[in-house]
């Protein structure tokens, strides 16, 4: 049964590095309530953070992940968790400006100065951001990459390396308290999340529909999965949104990003 497959599949994938990334979360807590009993980064900072990381520890490990590891339906729920809520958390955490703090001066200086580089200012753009983050989804579900991370333990390690990464950046570049090279004006800001939350919903239905997707799982799983990304995405993009809104500052530049 196609069904039976895909989930047998994708439990290679979900289970192999568990203890792996136990570990690794384990000891970026450690270091971020290290750097924050020292430096102070903030009652509020230190909950968003570990929540974002224990969000990310639920979606690899643990019950969500042997649900993924048969259903679709869990797999899509994995991947919000990954991709939307825990990077929200994450950056919430304003874990770069704890950093700063704890640099010493001339170090800290050089990490500016690496925030005010060309590159970082392209890969910062919050369009630049949506492509990654929102492409992938389209990448993943519309094109056979979805079959082959199903066979590779490794390539499906890598996308949901990928999803923590692009939603950590897009967070950040929307509403990250943390310094951003030239980030743009709000209203700009909430348009590219528009744009986000627009193909959310459009490939949601799609998948729902079941057209122009390429996705080897029961009809009930697919459709199941297609309501976790549309409402379980409007959720995050309204978190997002209201990060957005309530960390607005229009008089507070960032020196580090000048």
């Amino acid at each position: 049964m196609p069904g039976r497959r895909a989930g047998t599949m994708m439990e290679h994938g979900d289970h192999a590095g568990a203890s792996p990334v136990v570990l690794v979360i384990a000891l970026v807590a450690a270091g971020y309530l290290t750097l924050s009993a020292r430096h102070g980064s903030g009652r509020w900072r230190v909950v968003a953070f570990l929540t974002g990381l224990t969000l990310a520890a639920a979606a690899l490990t643990g019950p969500i992940a042997a649900l993924a590891a048969a259903d679709f339906r869990g797999h899509m729920l994995q991947h919000l968790l990954i991709g939307m809520l825990a990077p929200l958390c994450l950056v919430l955490g304003a874990p770069m400006t704890l950093l700063l703090r704890a640099l010493p001066a001339a170090r800290a200086r050089r990490l500016s100065a690496l925030l005010r580089r060309r590159a970082v200012h392209a890969l910062a753009h919050p369009v630049t951001a949506l492509v990654l983050s929102v492409g992938g989804l389209v990448v993943l579900y519309c094109t056979p990459l979805f079959r082959h991370t199903m066979t590779n333990g490794w390539l499906h390690a890598a996308v949901h390396l990928h999803f923590l990464l692009s939603g950590c950046l897009f967070a950040w570049v929307i509403a990250g308290p943390d310094p951003a090279p030239r980030r743009p004006p709000v209203p700009a800001r909430l348009v590219v999340l528009g744009v986000a939350i627009a193909v959310h919903a459009g490939l949601s239905q799609l998948m729902y529909a079941g057209v122009a997707v390429d996705l080897p799982v029961p009809e009930d799983q697919r459709r199941g999965a297609a309501e976790i990304m549309y409402y379980g995405g409007d959720l995050a993009e309204l978190l997002l949104a209201l990060a957005l809104v309530l960390g607005w500052k229009p008089a507070r530049l960032s020196v580090a990003c000048r």
